[in-house]
């Protein structure tokens, strides 16, 4: 092994309550394992303290959001910084003018690193199936402006929330920028959709971690949260597109695995594809998105 890295994946349950402080003590909890599993980093899942009050439409959604620092879910900052572990903390996120859904990186002397905001927002229209609610993202969240690369843990990291990895272009951006692991904090649904939904859980996850040689850790909600049923199946993906490590799609479960962040750049060598691309040849990339 290179540059070890241990990475504790909290996939967690669904959320019942509006109080984000409901589930303080299970996160405590989370970080406490994580720690006594000699974890360095913990991930949660998108939006974890919170239910995915976005496959609904209701005016009076700030009871969601967090303006950090706040009182009522400060003991798992104290606990990670305590524990002397390194936490992505990924929650919907109110500034003084805007809303966003938002991941904030902590190390592991509890001091801010940064954060990231979910830059692709989607919206899904409603279908007869059931637990085809639809998602209404735009109507909350304010799209984030840019894609930061992180250093923590003697390692550099991205961050891609949901939707996100869908697109290939920022998960290649952060990779030119440097980065080693892709964190994905997610909350997906199968809005009905059980068999094809199932089936193409892993296919981003892998692409995004084989075509960028980065690991790509992805973190999911499980379990029926009203007419949404969550999948489960947080996943470890190697540079070369393989599963490394994956929760159960059922139950609630801290997942820990150690990665040797130093198999990015032999999977970059192995396959070279910063040598052989030609952004000469891009350039429709960018005029696409300005004369949308």
């Amino acid at each position: 092994m290179g540059r070890e890295l241990t990475v504790a994946l909290a996939q967690t349950g669904p959320v019942l309550s509006d109080d984000p402080r409901d589930g303080v003590t299970g996160a405590c909890g989370l970080v406490e394992q994580a720690a006594d599993a000699n974890a360095d980093l913990i991930c949660f899942s998108e939006l974890f303290l919170a239910p995915f009050f976005p496959n609904r439409l209701e005016e009076d959604f700030d009871r969601y959001f967090l303006h950090l620092p706040d009182s009522r879910i400060s003991p798992i900052f104290e606990t990670a910084k305590a524990r002397g572990l390194a936490m992505i903390f990924p929650f919907a996120e109110k500034t003084q003018s805007s809303y966003y859904n938002a991941a904030l990186v902590l190390d592991s002397d509890g001091r801010t690193v940064g954060t990231y905001r979910k830059t692709h927002i989607p919206a899904y229209f409603p279908t007869e199936l059931q637990g085809g609610t639809g998602s209404f993202e735009k109507f909350y969240f304010k799209p984030g402006d840019d894609l930061p690369v992180f250093d923590l843990c003697g390692a550099r990291i991205g961050i891609q929330i949901c939707n996100d990895r869908l697109y290939p272009e920022p998960s290649r951006v952060l990779a030119q920028r440097g980065a080693e692991i892709l964190f994905m904090p997610i909350c997906y649904s199968t809005y009905g959709d059980t068999e094809h939904r199932q089936s193409l859980w892993e296919l981003p996850l892998r692409t995004r971690a084989f075509e960028n040689g980065a690991y790509v850790v992805a973190v999911n909600r499980v379990g029926d949260e009203g007419p949404r049923h969550h999948i489960g199946r947080s996943m470890v993906v190697s540079p070369r597109g393989m599963i490394l490590a994956e929760a159960s799609d059922t139950d609630s479960e801290l997942l820990i695995h150690t990665v040797d962040i130093d198999d990015a750049a032999a999977a970059r060598k192995k396959f070279p594809w910063w040598r052989d691309r030609r952004p000469d040849l891009y350039d429709d990339l960018v005029r696409d998105a300005q004369g949308a």
